[in-house]
């Protein structure tokens, strides 16, 4: 397109633009009107109201998360300023079969809402009563309505959430206690239908065994998803296919024929056309390192010639640190003696102290702790070569304090709080104790003898005025770099949005970005094309690249600062007002240099404009599929 003709709002000056798996060129970059209007060389300053010299710096269309759970902070948030900081401009919602779509869907008994995100999100109930509260919708249609009218920073690709479909027809009670009727799954096929032809991008299902229910009397039960047999997941996978749209799954990850059948479903040879199917997620996990391996075995076997589906499989590009407050984690939740403390509210301290102090309880947990670590047998070889059926890390030595009321004991492993514990006890302590800390010891770890012990008294003394973290998996990251660099798998799974106090991955984008940067441009134009128009493409959206003439989402960054930046380093516990709680978040302070979104500047300067979540940057994602697409 000339410029002569066109009064350019900003021009972005010798840039080196990665775009679409291109090689790299340097280039100005021209935006008006919120569109790119013009790309080349030495493009004409005099008609550019605002001038950006990027000389040494990286352009690149905004980059996208593929698996947040933003639905709810989107009501009090919808900047997004923790995802928007660290260059993302584009996020999908409602993954896991959770979401929004339905209102609040409140009955006289139940609060959806809460019942299904409290646990398996881990989000304050007063926060999610407040969202639901505040509901005004009541259908899929109105939900995307809803947030046409919203004030969005980042764009925002809604999937329809399996949950919330099975309550809103079944009733909550019915939805977690038996199948649906025939009338029942064709009304929830009719829905699906309407919803991907309104622009829903797709379905989110769920099934791994983490995920449970927080409301009484159904705290021992999973979300509603879980309850769905293979014949619904059919049917319902059917509509996504006819339709083109995405299906979002977890793997029930306890069963490998389970999980072949489910996936199965993408297959173009076993049902005529394939499924594009996105799943979380290919993780090098601690205790087994088989999984990893399994993950891509399942992607190339699914995509081959033989099977012919379109299956995805989301990478995660850092480490997978999680913190818990206490017992509770939603790591822990696949642990049955750690689920019956997370079935407690977050508040409930006497309730889980109860537990922690009843005789069958204790006798129970300590078995499990020791499982695989003394004696012989299956389970001590399985921990010996890594192979065990936890997901959760049992080794003292890999869990770190972060926060306790025994200020000295921040930054030890539970192993060094033991070993300390046990000198303190024995008077062979060859460091300063205070007479609190001795005071401590005597008071409530007098009868501490094992780990086991340790670990019951570390829950009772502290509850969730205890913080710690440990990596369950993607300890190495050259193994993580082949993950994310592998065709078959896609950059994703940072759960932003969720587990408020339990991880943060806002940053993993950029993370992604570094480790394929020691690769030179060529990999880092893949990682490119794969964290922009390769999730556009697989989530059926417009966007993605910065050709002339497409919506301006871009984003500046410095390569140098990208290089120098360890995200492990920069994580931050943070207070939010719009959640009145505490939020660990990343901060990549210089990396990004500027963020534009819909051709409005969100982000620029390690500053947020004033204009972020005060006026429509960004725009609903409605798949291309749909009737209602542009």
């Amino acid at each position: 397109m000339s410029t002569s003709s066109v009064k350019i709002d900003t021009l972005i000056k010798n840039a080196k633009v990665f775009n679409n798996g291109e090689q790299p060129v340097i280039e100005d970059v021209g935006i008006a009107d919120g569109r790119i209007v013009s790309r080349g060389k030495a493009l004409d300053e005099t008609i550019a109201s605002n001038i950006i010299d990027a000389d040494g710096q990286w352009l690149m269309p905004g980059l996208f998360d593929i698996h947040t759970h933003y639905d709810l902070e989107l009501e009090v948030a919808p900047g997004l300023p923790e995802s928007t900081r660290h260059g993302t401009t584009s996020v999908v919602i409602a993954n896991c079969s959770l979401g929004l779509a339905f209102g609040n869907q409140r009955d006289e008994k139940f609060d959806p809402i809460v019942a299904c995100y409290a646990r398996v999100e881990n989000m304050p109930k007063s926060v999610l009563t407040n969202c639901a509260d505040n509901v005004t919708w009541n259908t899929p249609k109105e939900y995307l309505d809803h947030l046409d009218d919203l004030n969005l920073g980042p764009n925002v690709a809604v999937l329809l959430p399996h949950s919330m479909l099975r309550i809103e027809t079944m009733g909550f009670e019915n939805s977690i206690s038996r199948d649906p009727t025939g009338a029942e799954l064709d009304q929830m096929k009719n829905t699906l239908r309407d919803s991907l032809r309104d622009g829903y991008v797709g379905f989110s299902t769920d099934a791994l065994p983490f995920h449970y229910l927080a409301q009484q009397p159904h705290c021992e039960k999973t979300i509603p998803t879980q309850f769905a047999k293979y014949d619904e997941l059919k049917e319902l996978a059917q509509i996504v296919r006819e339709q083109g749209a995405t299906w979002q799954a977890t793997p029930p990850k306890d069963s490998v024929i389970g999980t072949l059948k489910t996936f199965l479903l993408t297959s173009a040879r076993l049902h005529g056309k394939p499924l594009k199917t996105t799943v979380v997620a290919a993780l090098d996990v601690a205790n087994n390192w088989k999984l990893a391996r399994l993950g891509r075995t399942l992607a190339r076997l699914l995509n081959s010639t033989l099977i012919k589906g379109d299956f995805h499989m989301q990478a995660l590009g850092a480490p997978f640190k999680i913190w818990s407050d206490g017992a509770i984690t939603p790591i822990a939740e696949e642990i049955p003696e750690l689920r019956l403390l997370n079935e407690t509210d977050l508040e409930d301290r006497p309730g889980r102290l109860k537990i922690l102090n009843d005789a069958a309880y204790v006798k129970s947990f300590k078995a499990m702790w020791m499982k695989g670590k003394q004696g012989w047998g299956i389970e001590r070889l399985k921990r010996k070569f890594n192979l065990e059926d936890f997901a959760f890390n049992r080794n003292l030595a890999d869990m770190t304090v972060d926060l306790c009321p025994q200020k000295n004991w921040q930054g030890l492993s539970f192993q060094d709080v033991l070993d300390r514990v046990l000198a303190i006890k024995n008077n062979t302590v060859t460091t300063a104790v205070t007479k609190a800390e001795r005071t401590l010891v005597q008071r409530d770890f007098s009868m501490v003898d094992d780990e086991a012990d340790f670990m019951l008294q570390m829950l009772r003394t502290f509850d969730t005025e205890l913080s710690w973290s440990t990596v369950t998996a993607n300890r190495n990251m050259q193994t993580v770099r082949e993950l994310l660099m592998d065709p078959l798998l896609l950059p994703g799974f940072n759960d932003s949005g969720a587990h408020l106090t339990n991880m943060a991955f806002y940053d993993v984008n950029l993370r992604s970005l570094k480790l394929a940067a020691s690769g030179g441009d060529t990999d880092v134009s893949y990682m490119v094309k794969r964290l922009t128009k390769d999730a556009a493409d697989v989530f059926g959206v417009e966007g993605g690249s910065i050709y002339e003439g497409d919506i301006a989402d871009l984003i500046l960054i410095d390569p140098k600062k990208l290089a120098a930046y360890d995200g492990e380093a920069h994580i931050k516990r943070i207070h939010r007002k719009e959640f009145q709680t505490e939020q660990l978040v990343n901060r990549s302070d210089g990396v990004v240099s500027l963020v534009m979104i819909g051709g409005h500047k969100a982000w620029e300067n390690d500053q947020f404009t004033k204009s972020l979540g005060k006026i429509p940057m960004g725009r609903l994602l409605r798949s291309v599929h749909s009737n209602t697409a542009s």
